[in-house]
């Protein structure tokens, strides 16, 4: 990209709309071009549990799927907004943007993701899933067209992480026919969004169809936080995606549709883990210490796929997927500072306790005229480099068997991963509000480990269908090669022998399900799976299992559609990784076995059309979404992990509020669209522990409300607007790793939308 565009930042965007127009100009776009996509399947149809919100409605098991209207309603870039539509989930939010969100299922624990399975159009999406599935990339939401949400027995369809389920986000498909549409916006803190996509298939008169996509965003904003002494406290995001597909004119019996996409994405993001104290926090929630001022992230992220599909006629067919990703990511950060003496304290230990550790607080704030020691501030460069690469199939057959119907799935894959740490610290003192540089840390010299992973995943299930019952058995083993090479920090040059520690795992993890269709309006259903967690290479910590039960009902009825589903997760051991996202205080990297949890919760999902219900003239969708879950250790144990400390059996688990509850409400007629969304969450612990919170480890509840609406203009033109948080709830989302942070303040957002 030319250096201009960079360099200019209100032009930064033109070149993704250039791009977009110039592949529409080349493809010939039709004046009247459709966007829909095919009725049929799409193409990962059999790598993913499901692919529209029709199809929840059978799944043995708990699924939810946010389809393309329900995104396009409120147009969001942060994931954590648009996940609250669905019960079940827990979300620990952190920078108000949601670039790197920490998504738990069923109590698996949010932390960066990393246990629960992530994808982009069913390709592992975390930078080394097995490896270090940490997600400190995360797919770019503004980009993603729909969202699959799989819990229960549904979910071992997936791995390696199990437990709680997972999370499978559509990237744009390529339409029928050719399509343009093009979207801009600004907002409050200097935020702009650029996002155009070119895509379709051309219609001509051989036997296969040749389609492709181009897709471009670009993100910036300043940031709402407000860095002592000035500074921006925001991310610059480029992503680029492009696809080329060829299908058969014709389905059935000898049809073949391939399609290739190679992704890519940079972001800058100036962010940092340190919060506040309490009693700043009271003051000035957006405030942010001096000590960050250089905090920031680099992430760059590529991602090359090509999907088969063969039907082979019968009822059979296969498909295959291979993948490969590689990310990259530095993030420069405060990790602990002294209180005077040599030794350093975690920046979170002071913050809980300013005035036990003055001078680390002093150094943190680094006020004006204020000049510490030499070395007071020690700053990590956390450079790591990650891959992922792997191939799987997925042979279907449907065939009948006297009065019972089989649709069969056997899968297998092949997965290799690793990440590679490198890191150092440089050490600073801070001197009238700046920080100077006093000892320049040497590149390896304070992490300097390789961790790998490669996997065999084979499943089997087969749904069985006779009358009204529908039940689904299914299997799914892992195979896992684990291994560690950690060159040491007096080895930067890795010129020695490492010391390495390997480690295998076998596990086989079997799940059923069963619904029955009682009426034409309501059906039961109930299942119960293994649940599986790997541990980290070099660890020594057991492998995270459980057993999974739910049982629940649905009813549709003309305009009403409800769930509930109540589920029971029994944690042989709980399997806890130290991170410097948890806080620190531990080695980072060792994970902690946290024995036998139990978690009891209730999901309950309800849309009505009330528009067609009432007989009014204007469209009106009303959704609600609820959560209770009670989670609870069994065991007593001591651990040095933040968030579980000293623990005692009937304690309850960190970051996992009570109640839960997201209503929307919307008016549609013809030349506007008008919609408002609340989302409850409960008080939540930052610490396990029982009865009242201390105010300094307690997450407070709160009540956010956003509002958009979206007006037509013209034909394929039309003005968007959105309020997030309408009545800007001040509220903090986590006390870790460092003090409390602050929620996003209300922030506006206007736009135009053009598709022709």
């Amino acid at each position: 990209m030319n250096s201009q565009w960079l360099n200019d930042p209100c032009l930064r965007g033109i070149p993704y709309l250039a791009m977009g127009l110039a592949m529409a100009a080349a493809c010939g776009l039709p004046a009247q071009a459709q966007s829909g996509a095919r009725a049929e399947a799409p193409l990962i149809a059999r790598i993913v549990v499901t692919a529209s919100a029709l199809d929840t409605r059978d799944v043995g098991g708990s699924v939810q799927f946010i389809g393309p209207e329900d995104i396009a309603r409120f147009s969001y870039s942060d994931v954590n907004r648009v996940l609250r539509q669905a019960p079940g989930v827990y979300l620990q939010e952190e920078d108000g943007f949601g670039l790197r969100p920490n998504i738990g299922l069923r109590g698996s624990g949010t932390d960066r993701s990393s246990r629960i399975a992530l994808m982009e159009d069913g390709v592992p999406i975390a930078p080394a899933p097995y490896a270090a599935p940490a997600a400190y990339y995360f797919p770019s939401m503004s980009r993603i067209a729909a969202v699959e949400v799989s819990k229960g027995p549904a979910a071992i369809k997936y791995g390696p992480l199990t437990t709680g389920g997972a999370v499978n986000l559509f990237s744009t498909a390529i339409p029928d026919a050719l399509a343009l549409r093009v979207s801009g916006e600004v907002g409050s803190f200097e935020s702009r969004r650029v996002h155009g996509v070119a895509a379709g298939f051309r219609d001509d008169d051989s036997d296969f169809e040749l389609g492709g996509l181009i897709e471009g965003l670009y993100e910036e904003t300043a940031g709402f936080k407000k860095l002592d002494g000035g500074g921006d406290t925001g991310y610059v995001l480029e992503d680029m995606v492009a696809k080329l597909a060829v299908r058969s004119r014709t389905q059935g019996a000898g049809a073949h549709d391939l399609e290739i996409k190679v992704q890519r994405s940079h972001q800058d993001s100036d962010e940092t883990y340190l919060g506040l104290s309490l009693a700043d926090f009271m003051i000035d929630p957006y405030r942010r210490y001096r000590a960050s001022r250089l905090d920031a992230i680099t992430v760059d992220h590529r991602l090359y796929q090509a999907t088969h599909r063969a039907d082979f006629g019968s009822g059979i067919d296969l498909t295959t997927t291979a993948y490969y990703t590689e990310t990259e990511r530095a993030w420069y950060k405060l990790n602990d500072v002294r209180n005077g003496g040599t030794a350093y304290i975690a920046p979170g230990t002071v913050l809980d306790d300013p005035a036990a550790f003055p001078v680390a607080y002093a150094n943190l704030v680094g006020a004006p005229g204020y000049v510490s020691a030499n070395d007071a501030l020690r700053v990590r460069n956390n450079n790591r480099a990650y891959y992922a690469q792997g191939i799987q199939s997925v042979l279907g057959a449907a065939i009948a068997t006297g009065a019972l119907r089989h649709e069969i799935e056997l899968s297998a894959r092949y997965h290799e991963d690793e990440e590679d740490r490198y890191q150092d610290d440089d050490r600073y003192r801070i001197d009238s509000g700046v920080m100077v540089l006093t000892t320049d840390g040497a590149p390896g010299a304070q992490d300097n480990r390789i961790g790998s992973a490669r996997a065999w995943a084979f499943f089997l299930r087969d749904e069985i269908a006779f009358d009204a019952f529908v039940v689904t058995p299914g299997v799914r083993y892992e195979s896992i090669e684990l291994s560690q090479k950690n060159y040491g920090t007096a080895d930067p040059a890795r010129a020695g022998m490492p010391a390495v520690a390997d480690r295998t795992i076998e596990v086989w993890l079997p799940g059923i399900s069963a619904t029955w269709d009682a009426s034409a309006e309501w059906k039961l259903l109930a299942g119960v799976h293994r649940g599986f967690s790997n541990p980290a290479p070099g660890s020594n910590a057991s492998a995270e299992t459980s057993t999974n039960w739910e049982a629940g009902l649905r009813y549709a009825h003309d305009f009403i559609r409800f769930d509930a589903i109540g589920f029971f997760s029994d944690y042989d051991n709980l399997l806890g990784t130290c991170t410097a996202s948890t806080g620190g205080g531990c080695t980072i990297g060792a994970q902690f076995d946290g024995g036998a949890v139990e978690v009891f919760g209730l999901e309950a999902l309800a849309h009505w059309d009330a528009g067609a219900t009432l007989a009014l003239p204007v469209e009106v969708p009303v959704s609600f979404a609820y959560t209770w879950t009670d989670a609870e250790f069994k065991t007593s144990f001591t651990s040095a992990f933040g968030p579980w400390g000293t623990v005692t059996a009937g304690d309850k688990l960190p970051h996992l509020p009570t109640h839960q509850w997201t209503l929307g409400i919307g008016v549609a007629d013809e030349g506007y669209a008008i919609d408002l969304i609340a989302n409850y969450v409960s008080e939540t612990r930052e610490q396990a522990g029982r009865g009242s919170i201390a105010p300094n480890a307690r997450i407070d509840s709160r009540v956010v409300v956003d509002l958009a609406a979206k007006f037509g203009l013209a034909d394929g033109l039309a003005l968007k607007g959105r309020v997030e948080n309408l009545f800007d709830e001040i509220y903090n989302v986590s006390f870790s790793p460092a003090g409390a942070r602050p929620g996003k303040p209300r922030t506006f957002w206007l736009g135009v939308i053009a598709e022709i």
